[in-house]
């Protein structure tokens, strides 16, 4: 039986449907067949990925391709020369993208399934009667028909339809997002209702707050509400990370490349060179492969890899758990932050605001379990008087009319047991610093339950100071109370409660309820002999003929961190949306205080979305920014419609209703303390904190780090260009600059080696731009928009520069070579070794330089220069190695190279810095103009 239609039929006829007597149970047979049929009371998991599996999956990528493919030409190429040596080329190529699969695997070997983690939610056993008999079983063994008996403190471990409740009060808010427990009716509902507008059910995975009750099991396993949402948790489709989309594209886009530069360079050199023989050919092919593998930044995926595991690092040291990679530069590019209300915007803990009483009003501040703050009247501390007296018996009797307890822990942190709302009058009266006295005072007689036909709450209490003569305190519904009232409090005396009264009382309430307070009244009277609460029949006949104190307005208070943090977000262009599950009133009012809207905005329910088309509803998707009274479904298709609108989505959530809007979300955001351990594994990002100020460093954090992976595509893509250009050009321009074969040898001349490009890759493609991708921020990330999903990484204006800077390379490594060389355009004195050397030697000085402009794309190189040691570091060591490769007597053998003089050094020092000045050059016109 659907849940749904549970709640619309008649305990008994439900009963009676379900076979089975509510007084008995089902019988032990009975259950036991019903098992059989139905199946266990537990969630399908989903079954766990293998670990090969889980490591192939790092290797799904065009880039990763595209070096394997590199590899095996690599070894063909070394294979067919007659396998000198080894292969180094493929064995480094080889070892980056085998780095780059560990690293991504290791992060990623930890998460499980969400699926599983609901499995995980259910409670260990359940109390059921069967055969007349109360008896604890395995939750996972409840059937449809069992009759669940309830507790406080209790677990419900499935759906089921009550048929007795004595004020039983239901912690909804993992399931449904309302922040207060739900009092819970066994009537029968008039028509068809959303779930947490569903008296008369408990559901899978709520909790007992108070009370007991007895139920039917109408629904188990993935019937159930939480089953429905693990259904739609497993269809919910997980998109690539904007930054997972980019790589693709780069690596489609490389592929093409390397195949174009590739057969364009060598089918150059075969043009206009005279390749004579076998051994020309072998070198041109050789050539062109290792300009092919050169143009590949083969580094690009194991950089990127470091570089996210870094600020993955940086981020939990900021109590902000990433687990996966590519989900660190996501929560940059987001557009849309969409949270829930209950425990991530506010504090999840109660707290009263406002006091009415009839010689005026206060406001209360300080917030949470922590009794500190104070009393406020026009703000200033209450003083001693009428208005002091009346707040005394307000908050006094508000906490005797309650079973909450508030105690400080070992730790320091105030605590609460029973009810939130109970526990902040406990709180609220502290502050005032009357708590003392009352504990001292009062000792509790007799209690009248709260009740939902009653909307009220009494205690007899004794009161010592007085004799020990008995007093009721009662609590509730200002209306309900009102009614039960003949006389009013004002300071120290007691008048008649007339009709001007109770206009001022009710003005009271209304002004509280018009500020999203939840509103709770406070009445009193003193029994006389002839009521003694022990022999009477009824005691609610007690609740009679009151004097009505004052009203209290409560709410759950937001955070104030998260109000800073919501205003930072709007700087950064960033949109934020609340979605809960509560009240819309109270919604709207959180959302005004904390800055998401302005006072006096409108919120869209689950039941006006219902009402909306498609094309409706995306309207008011891009217009309203408070979400209230939603299901999981609405949350979902509100995450749907912001993503076709050409959003990057962030999505907060603590409860289980979140989960499948944080799996279908650009990036999921779970609550670490306060949130499930299904939103915890349905999330990408976890905050350790609960504090939503948190995301707004996660945002920054993958900002910096998008600006990063920028300044390292400029810096590999500009230097691999060079490499290019630098054949090409000398390939096509060889008679210009004098670069010609000697009488005794053959005929191709090139300007670089295959090895000495290959080196040069190796030297410039790691550490320096490793050094790059932790590089700090060059301005504030911010203070300008997001990135939209259609801006590229690589856009046509880093194209430009990276061309432009590549021919700068390119021109400064020639005009060396034609320095040196006899003729050509300058006429030289030293050999082709020599001159071939000092071009070698300038293109990896140009790279190294080019590092310093590579850091922004409009900054100059100049600015905070020593920012970043390990760039410094890395290009150390990058100038070690080159020094080494043309002054070691066996590198000089492996590479064609020559050792150079301090004069020689010196001028390839000059000619590699050209590239700086260039950039520092092109910098000054973009600022120029703007950009």
């Amino acid at each position: 039986m659907r849940t749904g239609d549970a709640s619309l039929i008649d305990a008994a006829a439900v009963a009676q449907h379900l076979g089975v007597d509510p007084a008995r149970g089902l019988s032990a047979d009975e259950a036991a067949r019903r098992l059989a049929e139905h199946g266990p009371n537990s969630l399908r998991e989903a079954p766990p990925r293998p670990a090969w599996r889980r490591m192939l999956a790092q290797f799904r990528d065009p880039l990763v391709y595209l070096l394997g493919i590199a590899v095996i030409v690599a070894l063909a190429v070394w294979w067919i020369e007659g396998r000198h040596g080894w292969p180094i080329d493929a064995m480094v190529i080889a070892a980056v993208v085998a780095l780059n699969g560990v690293i991504g695997y290791l992060q990623e070997a930890k998460a499980e399934t969400a699926v599983a983690a609901l499995a995980r939610m259910t409670a260990v056993t359940s109390s059921v009667l069967r055969d007349g008999q109360s008896q604890r079983i395995p939750s996972a063994e409840l059937v449809p028909g069992d009759v669940l008996l309830l507790d406080e403190g209790d677990a419900v471990a499935a759906d089921a339809r009550l048929f007795r409740a004595a004020t039983l009060l239901v912690q909804e808010a993992s399931l449904t997002g309302e922040s207060e427990a739900v009092m819970k009716d066994p009537a029968t509902l008039p028509a068809a209702a959303p779930v947490a507008d569903r008296l008369c059910m408990v559901f899978k995975g709520t909790a007992v707050a108070r009370g007991t009750g007895r139920a039917v099991v109408t629904a188990t396993g993935m019937h159930t509400e939480m089953g429905g949402i693990a259904q739609m948790l497993e269809a919910a489709q997980e998109e690539p990370t904007p930054l997972q989309k980019e790589v693709s594209r780069i690596g489609r886009m490389l592929g093409v490349a390397v195949v174009l530069i590739a057969v364009v360079v060598v089918g150059t050199i075969l043009l206009v060179s005279g390749v004579r023989g076998s051994a020309d050919l072998m070198t041109v092919l050789l050539l062109g492969v290792s300009l092919a593998v050169a143009a590949v930044p083969e580094g690009l995926p194991a950089i990127l890899s470091v570089v996210l595991a870094l600020g993955v690092q940086r981020m939990a040291a900021h109590h902000a758990v990433v687990k996966n990679l590519s989900s660190v530069e996501t929560l940059g590019a987001a557009s849309v932050i969409c949270s829930d209300k209950t425990g991530t915007l506010t504090r999840a803990e109660m707290t009263v605001e406002r006091v009415m009483t009839a010689s005026g009003s206060t406001r209360v501040t300080g917030i949470g379990y922590a009794p500190e703050g104070q009393v406020e009247h026009q703000g200033r501390a209450l003083k001693e008087g009428p208005l002091h007296a009346e707040h005394v018996v307000v908050l006094s009797g508000g906490s005797l009319a309650s079973n909450a307890a508030l105690r400080q822990g070992d730790a320091g942190a105030w605590e609460i047991e029973g009810d939130p709302t109970e526990a902040a009058f406990l709180v609220a009266e502290r502050k005032l610093g009357s708590h003392e006295r009352r504990s001292r005072r009062f000792e509790r007689v007799a209690e009248i339950p709260f009740s939902s036909e009653r909307k009220l709450m009494s205690t007899i209490e004794r009161d010592r100071e007085h004799g020990g003569s008995l007093v009721v305190v009662t609590k509730g519904a200002p209306d309900v109370l009102m009614r039960r009232c003949a006389r009013v409090r004002v300071g120290m005396d007691v008048l008649p409660f007339d009709e001007q009264a109770r206009r001022r009382a009710s003005a009271d309430v209304a002004l509280l309820s018009d500020a999203a307070l939840r509103t709770l009244a406070v009445a009193y009277r003193p029994l006389d002999t002839r009521e003694n609460p022990q022999v009477m029949q009824g005691l609610e006949t007690l609740e009679q003929n009151l004097i009505f104190v004052g009203t209290v307005g409560i709410i759950d208070p937001p955070r104030v961190e998260a109000a800073v943090a919501i205003r930072d977000a709007h700087r950064a262009g960033i949109r934020v949306l609340m979605i809960t599950g509560d009240h819309p009133r109270t919604a709207v009012r959180i959302a005004a205080d904390l800055g998401i809207v302005e006072p006096g905005a409108v919120a869209l329910t689950g039941a006006e979305i219902d009402a909306l088309d498609d094309a409706g509803f995306a309207e008011a998707v891009r217009s309203i920014s408070v979400f209230a009274r939603v299901a999981p479904v609405h949350k979902l298709r509100i995450v749907d419609a912001l993503q076709a609108d050409g959003n990057v989505v962030a999505m907060t959530g603590d409860g289980v209703n979140d989960a499948p809007a944080l799996k279908a979300a650009d990036i999921g955001i779970a609550m670490g303390i306060t949130g499930t351990e299904v939103t915890k594994q349905a999330a990408k990002m976890i905050l350790a904190d609960d504090n939503f100020a948190t995301i707004v460093d996660a945002v920054r954090e993958g900002r910096g780090i998008f600006d990063n992976i920028r300044k390292f595509l400029r810096y590999l893509l500009s230097s691999n260009m060079g490499e290019v250009l630098t054949v090409f050009l000398g390939v096509v321009g060889a008679g210009v600059i004098g670069l010609q074969a000697p009488a005794d040898a053959g005929t191709l001349v090139l300007p670089l080696l295959a090895t000495q490009i290959l080196w040069i890759n190796l030297i410039t493609d790691s550490a320096p731009a490793l050094a790059m991708g932790v590089d700090p921020p060059t301005d504030d990330p911010m203070a300008r928009p997001p990135r939209r999903p259609t801006d590229r990484a690589i856009d046509a204006r880093m194209w430009r520069g990276v061309i432009q800077t590549g021919l700068v390379m390119a021109l400064a490594t020639l005009l060396t070579i034609d320095l040196y060389l006899p003729g050509g355009l300058l006429e030289g004195t030293q050999s082709l070794a020599n001159a071939r050397t000092a071009g070698f030697t300038v293109l990896v000085l140009a790279q190294l330089f080019n590092c310093f402009n590579a850091r922004s794309e409009t900054t100059s190189a100049f600015h905070h220069v020593f920012a970043n040691r390990w760039l410094w570091a890395a290009i150390a060591l990058s100038l070690l190695l080159q020094v080494a490769v043309v002054h070691v007597g066996w590198l000089n053998l492996a590479f064609g190279t020559v050792p150079l003089s301090l004069g020689q050094w010196a001028l390839c020092v000059l000619m590699g810095s050209a590239v700086l000045w260039f950039g520092e050059l092109r910098k000054a016109m973009l600022r120029a103009r703007g950009g």
